[in-house]
């Protein structure tokens, strides 16, 4: 079996809106075989220069698209497949975009693999450790205190019994961060998990003041309440306060997830295989926490393309305590896949599809894709 053809598609709503929602617009890959096979992706970026990293043509040995590598190639070789996209572009690549751009390709490969051997990527991957993981609604703050706590009753009432909400307007106004949690515990009441995402507004000293602010309020975890960058911030957080620290969403491939494990002692780790290489690099980094006795929990903002990926990974893994489960109302979140993922009683249950499990609405694909 041959790859030939890998395609990037782009997807956006008509109007893009000024706000952290990912929900918005989508990269989608799809890799086609000579054994009418096609697999299935998903790229959690920039989607139109993660297109132009699959796209291009190769300048040097070292600095290709991402395509070209690929063309030709056995599809099931994924291990080797990942390490001569990564040698390609070393020069042009090595973090950020060009390895969320791999992922796109690297979920296609194993989707494919899935769906020649009849078996769940999960069983691939190693084979499932759990039927069903406790999932999370994850959603925006709302432009009120009223509208933030009602959304959260909204989660509960969904039979969520975890709930996160984050970024905007965080890091304006410490009382009225305050105020915002308030408002969600008070919603949910004391047996909901409450957990927040700062969005990257602080630095170290005002993230330790917050998080003993927030200890009241009996938070699951802070996530994210530095710049990615402020990895020695982390470290100092994460000695100073007993809340949970979880990051990793702003990381890809497995140096920069070691050095934010290592140097910033984070206690929860967020791995988007939409991002961080696929589900090929996606294991590794999830082995690696599990060494180190870190909690290893998914960041799924997108389609459920990245839910199925996910879920996959979370499953086959010893220990994974929530699944974090995008409730913003978006058709390319809720529609692109015919066969979405529910969640019932509080959880998310994996599948034994073949592959991946997702069936591709190709009305909504169309209906939604950009210069195509």
């Amino acid at each position: 079996m041959k790859i030939t053809d890998v395609r990037a598609i782009h997807l956006a709503l008509p109007t893009i809106a000024k706000r952290s929602d990912g929900t918005q617009d989508a990269l989608i890959v799809m890799v086609t075989t000579d054994a009418g096979i096609t697999g299935v992706g998903e790229v959690d970026s920039s989607p139109l220069v993660a297109k132009a990293a699959i796209e291009a043509p190769m300048s040097n040995s070292i600095t290709s698209g991402l395509r070209e590598v690929v063309l030709g190639k056995d599809p099931l070789e994924i291990e080797r497949l990942w390490h001569d996209m990564y040698q390609a572009s070393r020069y042009a690549g090595r973090r950020g975009l060009f390895i969320h751009a791999m992922s796109g390709i690297d979920l296609a490969l194993w989707d494919i693999f899935g769906k020649a051997t009849d078996l769940p990527v999960h069983t691939l991957l190693g084979g499932a450790f759990r039927r069903k993981v406790r999932a999370y609604a994850s959603t925006l703050f709302g432009d009120t205190l009223a509208a933030t706590a009602d959304r959260a009753r909204w989660c509960v009432d969904q039979g969520f019994t975890a709930v996160k909400f984050g970024w905007d307007p965080m890091g304006q106004d410490a009382k009225y961060d305050e105020q915002l949690v308030a408002a969600i515990r008070g919603a949910v009441g004391p047996d909901v998990d409450v957990l927040i995402d700062a969005g990257q507004v602080w630095d170290a000293k005002t993230a330790i003041r917050m998080a003993h602010r927030f200890e009241a309020y009996d938070l699951y975890w802070l996530e994210e309440p530095l710049r990615p960058d402020d990895v020695a911030g982390y470290a100092e957080l994460a000695r100073a306060v007993p809340t949970r620290i979880a990051a990793g969403e702003a990381e890809s491939e497995r140096h920069s997830y070691t050095h934010l494990m290592d140097t910033g002692r984070i206690d929860v780790v967020q791995i988007d295989p939409t991002r961080t290489g696929g589900l090929t690099e996606a294991k590794k980094i999830a082995w690696a926490a599990y060494d180190r006795g870190r909690s290893v929990v998914n960041h799924s903002f997108t389609t459920d393309i990245n839910v199925a990926a996910s879920l996959a990974l979370l499953a086959a893994i010893p220990e994974a305590p929530l699944f974090e489960f995008c409730v913003e109302d978006s058709p390319i979140r809720n529609q692109l896949v015919r066969n979405r993922f529910e969640v019932v009683d509080g959880h998310v249950h994996v599948r034994d599809d073949p592959g991946l499990g997702v069936e591709i609405d190709v009305d909504v694909l169309e209906r939604y894709a950009v210069g195509v």
